[in-house]
């Protein structure tokens, strides 16, 4: 559960409510060159990433993320094909959280929502950044 504190999606959710976030999650190891996601697949989790780097690569822009970082978020929200591909530079100790356990969390747990919606709103900032408007 402190692995998750430290994950902004997470950092505003309750002792409480991030204990059964946390019972729920699956702990996988990635070896360096190890795909987590791949463009185009259609999958049902996220991950959250423990210890170790990955690359994203998207058609658009790449680049490196560490602990506490999430990714593959937009799939326990909308399954449709992966918009990236996201590789082990490091051995990598992550969590995964499929979609059916996401659900549950939001429905008995509407904080972890909050935090998806933050987290999702700061990267839209982010990709806005220098565009007019």
């Amino acid at each position: 559960m402190a692995h998750l504190r430290h994950v902004p999606l997470f950092s505003a959710t309750p002792d409480r409510v991030l204990a059964g976030v946390a019972s729920v999650l699956d702990e996988v190891e990635f070896f360096p060159g190890e795909v987590l996601i791949r463009v185009g697949d259609i999958e049902d989790w996220l991950f959250v990433i423990v210890n170790g780097n990955v690359d994203v690569v998207r058609p658009d822009r790449r680049v490196e993320l560490g602990p506490g970082s999430v990714v593959g978020e937009l799939a326990v929200l909308d399954p449709r094909p992966r918009s990236a591909t996201v590789t082990a530079l490091t051995p990598v100790l992550a969590f995964r959280l499929s979609k059916p356990a996401f659900d549950e969390a939001v429905r008995t747990r509407p904080e972890v929502a909050l935090g998806v919606i933050a987290e999702l709103v700061g990267r839209l900032r982010e990709n806005h950044q220098g565009s007019p408007g």
